[in-house]
């Protein structure tokens, strides 16, 4: 299958809602936020002032959404340098193993390298996700020892 590979404009808000709750049931929730809510927070996220973050999008043939990379710019990284961290990595099930995560990742790469003063590209998998794991080794990627994330949810603060 032929896909594009685009950078996400405000025409996407409404796709990209809809492919976020694909995500979430992929990672297993059973509640879902309301879809009007969902488009809301997907546009302040990606066209607010400043926007949030970024997102590259796959569009097959019929011009659907099939998957995403979400990232955005942390600083600092090595020294002062600041790095790509992508956030989320999608391709929907039917279209997996046919190399569009590959170029999703190469897309992150070259997009990392364009951008002076962005010294690595860095991500996170779930230890019980072999899928995630197999396929981030399976582009020459090692797995990094060295962190131990941390989360609390800002409503319990």
């Amino acid at each position: 299958m032929t896909v594009t590979i685009r950078p996400a404009d405000k025409r996407d808000i409404l796709a990209v809602a809809e492919l976020i709750e694909e995500i979430e049931r992929f990672y297993g929730a059973t509640e879902i936020q309301p879809l009007e809510e969902r488009r809301s927070q997907v546009e302040e996220a990606l066209f607010g002032s400043p926007p949030l973050a970024s997102a590259l999008l796959v569009e097959d043939d019929a011009g659907d959404l099939v998957g995403l990379a979400a990232y955005s710019f942390l600083w600092p990284a090595a020294g002062s340098s600041h790095s790509l961290f992508l956030k989320e990595l999608y391709v929907r099930d039917t279209l997996r193993r046919q190399g569009i995560g590959a170029q999703l990742m190469n897309e992150l790469r070259a997009l990392a390298a364009a951008r002076p003063g962005c010294s690595r590209v860095e991500w996170m998998t779930d230890h019980d996700n072999p899928d995630a794991r197999s396929f981030y080794q399976s582009l020459g990627f090692a797995e990094f020892d060295g962190k131990v994330v941390y989360r609390i949810d800002t409503n319990t603060v």
